[in-house]
């Protein structure tokens, strides 16, 4: 595998750019060979094969700008586009001179793609195009039959959305007298649950975000191999080693895939599940230490996070999910539910008996015992229900007032690592706020 930046586009040209491509790649743990070579560095060899191309007749000067262009095709009654008008001119090179390839005007180009199958492109649909800017920059045609050339690329895939570009490098790659080109690939386009083209403005489509989400690699990685392509044993959450031994290109779909993103959330929540404790609270560390976590970072128990982890690993599908199910364990609860306050407290029955009987309850036993504890609070919801011949809930009030809210994990465990003195402080204080 080489890692080829293909950055013509001198504009284009920055670290960040380099970093989006790089850093992700090394984020999923997927290697390369040779590289990263940078396509801006091997500009001599571009224009040694353009100068090679216009001393053969095969491409020619041209200094019309887009403008001319219309106008010519307007005047003349043809449809928009260039059709050849510079051929023979004998335009001589120059500031703002582009090169163009000249175009076989009869046969035609067929690529046996290992996806697609046999693509034939009719020369006589193929205009003059541009292989190097009026700037003096190669364009990436040009360029990418350079270099597939010279690094030895035996396999290109790549996107459906390039497979119109196909034609044109394998003219250039015969024109410069390369030999056999390639073997070209094009996968499916990923579009959106709506059908759309992923799109940079409307969807999440780099990886970094997937990173500061809580994605875990491994599974960015499996869930990125079904996009068009999936095993033939129908298993789909396997590792990466199994995945290369399973994968052809001749099995990838050609129809668009879809980037659904509840089913790489299904992925994710296997992956997060299959950890153990350990492992889960080391990758969840930056969501529960970082800046923007929901306590001060001294209030923060990583022995804590651990002995609950086996609960959130079932009901979380990102690391970032973490931290709202933890949070009330680190800080007190800034203010109540409503909807929760006013279903366990205001419409629950005998809530202000509850929370009495409990909160005296929990005063006797010893909290270090996450079932003492759970028979403290359900048997005086047993207690009361039997005295009122009527079901009273002891546990949804108590979870409101230790919570603030009115779901979460199961709350004994918990209730033992908050401790006593504060279980008992926030009890007292949903009491007094219910009076």
């Amino acid at each position: 595998m080489v890692l080829r930046v293909e950055d013509t586009d001198a504009s284009k040209k920055t670290q960040e750019f380099v970093d989006a491509i790089v850093e992700p790649l090394q984020w999923l743990g997927i290697d390369w060979d040779e590289g990263p070579y940078f396509q801006s560095d091997r500009r001599e060899l571009h224009a040694v094969a353009v100068q090679q191309l216009v001393d053969s007749g095969r491409a020619y000067f041209c200094d019309l700008s887009r403008e001319d262009i219309d106008a010519k095709a307007e005047e003349a009654g043809l449809p928009p586009g260039y059709h050849g008008w510079s051929r023979d001119r004998d335009v001589a090179d120059g500031p703002g001179v582009v090169v163009r390839f000249r175009a076989p005007g009869e046969g035609s180009t067929v690529i046996d793609d290992e996806i697609r199958g046999m693509v034939e492109v009719q020369h006589s649909t193929v205009e003059d195009f541009v292989i190097r800017r009026g700037d003096g920059s190669p364009v990436f045609l040009i360029a990418n039959a350079v270099d597939d050339y010279e690094m030895g690329i035996t396999h290109v895939i790549r996107g459906e959305d390039l497979l119109n570009t196909a034609p044109k490098v394998v003219l250039l790659w015969n024109a410069l007298g390369y030999g056999k080109p390639p073997t070209y690939a094009h996968l499916p386009l990923l579009v959106n649950d709506q059908g759309k083209k992923l799109s940079k403005r409307r969807d999440s489509v780099a990886l970094g975000a997937f990173r500061k989400e809580g994605y875990l690699p491994e599974a960015m990685v499996n869930y990125l191999a079904l996009l068009g392509w999936g095993p033939a044993d129908e298993v789909e959450v396997r590792p990466l080693s199994e995945i290369v031994e399973l994968f052809s290109l001749d099995a990838v779909n050609k129809a668009p895939a879809m980037f659904d993103r509840k089913k790489l959330d299904h992925i994710n929540g296997e992956y997060i599940n299959a950890m153990s404790p350990a492992e889960f609270v080391a990758a969840a560390e930056p969501w529960l230490t970082g800046t923007d976590t929901l306590w001060p970072a001294e209030a923060y128990r990583p022995e804590v996070a651990e002995a609950l982890a086996p609960e959130l690993q079932q009901r979380i599908s990102k690391l970032s999910d973490a931290a709202g199910w933890l949070s009330w364990l680190f800080v007190a609860p800034s203010d109540y539910d409503e909807k929760g306050w006013t279903k366990a407290m205001v419409k629950g029955r005998v809530a202000d008996r509850v929370l009495d009987n409990v909160i005296a309850a929990l005063e006797t036993i010893d909290f270090h015992d996450p079932e003492a504890i759970e028979a403290a609070v359900m048997g005086v919801g047993a207690d009361l229900t039997e005295e009122l011949s009527d079901r009273v809930l002891s546990q949804a009030p108590v979870r409101v007032a230790l919570t603030g809210g009115g779901a979460g994990i199961p709350l004994w465990q918990a209730m033992s690592l908050l401790g006593d003195d504060e279980c008992l402080a926030r009890l007292r204080a949903a009491r007094a706020r219910l009076d």
